[in-house]
């Protein structure tokens, strides 16, 4: 049963919009995020510098011998204003053995947040499903220096395709371009 607090932070996906504007309902639990020294909570801003790598501490509340879907997403790209590749994801790992995303298998490898600049703040929203079982996947296999095949991504699409129920947990952050993006865009491009 979630706590009262959890419950009001929950609530910031609808405040946010992320219910729509990515999943229907509110996930389940709060998930635990942290880049190292920086606190992923509930659209707290983080900058692209701050995520430029995976996060170094990631939990959810689990079930014994559960599999699931990590992904993280921005339904904003290129803006919040003109959202014509919602979503763009950046992250995805699926057979994730409770909590422990090394033993996972990555679809699309870990690119951090690149809003263009200004367009001020996109939503980082982390989503984790939890699977029906051991699953095969058929969506090709992303590197983290290239850009292709991430946009107009839909988790709510990819889930119902794999009869995952309701998200699991979830948490996200904002973000808005700073000086790292242009090493990024590099990197997608094949350059670094």
């Amino acid at each position: 049963m979630e706590s009262e607090k959890e419950h009001l932070s929950l609530n910031r996906f609808v405040e946010a919009k992320i219910v729509p504007d990515v999943i229907n309902q509110k996930p389940k639990y709060v998930a635990e995020i942290r880049y190292n020294n920086s606190v992923v909570n509930m659209g707290n801003q983080l900058t692209p510098t701050k995520v430029k790598d995976p996060p170094t501490y990631l939990n959810w509340p689990t079930e014994e011998n559960a599999l699931y879907t990590l992904c993280l997403t921005d339904p904003d790209a290129p803006s919040r204003a003109n959202p014509k590749y919602r979503e763009w994801h950046h992250w995805l790992v699926v057979n994730i053995p409770g909590t422990n995303i090394a033993e996972g298998y990555t679809l699309s490898e870990y690119v951090g947040a690149g809003p263009p600049q200004g367009t001020g703040l996109h939503r980082y929203v982390y989503l984790i499903y939890k699977q029906p079982d051991m699953l095969s996947f058929d969506e090709k296999k992303l590197t983290n220096s290239s850009g292709d095949h991430r946009g107009n991504f839909k988790i709510a699409n990819f889930a119902k395709k794999y009869n995952y129920s309701h998200p699991h947990a979830g948490n996200y952050f904002e973000a808005k371009w700073d000086e790292y993006v242009p090493k990024l865009y590099e990197q997608l491009a094949g350059e670094a």
